[in-house]
């Protein structure tokens, strides 16, 4: 049986009147209904971070340009870029990736809620095949491959 670790890290001290504003500004602008999803877009980037702070110090230019590269292909940097580049990314940048931002931004829905009902409904198909997570990170080559179906493809819904 395969045993799932934790996503994210609970933050230190949770409490903190900065940090509980700012995680609800992003929670209201990326439509997201938990503090579990930012804490987890946290993390990966933290992840992300961790990993070219210790190319940096390793100078592997292999691992290097996988990392750059993957990170190319999730359309969080553009060709060119280095490891300078992924130090300076944000828990923004990972939010803009999600399926549920961009089906919004690309108004397929009037709003970031009404792109999450419509992704977890079944109505959104990438390379027609039906994704139900909001949460997934879309790679800049399947962007281009997003279909909404039914009544939700309208900009008000039914």
């Amino acid at each position: 049986m395969r045993r799932i670790g934790k996503r994210f890290k609970k933050p230190r001290m949770s409490w903190e009147s900065d940090d509980i504003k700012e995680r609800h500004t992003i929670m209201k602008n990326y439509g997201l209904r938990r503090r579990r999803e930012v804490l987890i877009a946290q993390e990966i980037l933290r992840n992300y971070r961790r990993r070219a702070r210790e190319l940096i110090a390793e100078q592997d230019e292999a691992k290097v340009n996988i990392l750059v590269d993957k990170l190319v292909k999730l359309g969080l940097l553009r060709k060119g870029q280095g490891l300078d580049d992924v130090l300076a990314l944000n828990v923004n940048d990972i939010l803009e990736r999600r399926l549920q931002t961009i089906v919004w931004k690309k108004v397929y829905a009037s709003t970031p809620l009404h792109s999450r009902q419509s992704i977890t409904h079944g109505h959104v198909t990438i390379d027609s095949k039906r994704v139900k997570s909001p949460a997934y990170m879309v790679p800049v080559e399947e962007e281009s491959k997003i279909v909404v179906s039914g009544a939700s493809n309208e900009k008000g819904g039914k």
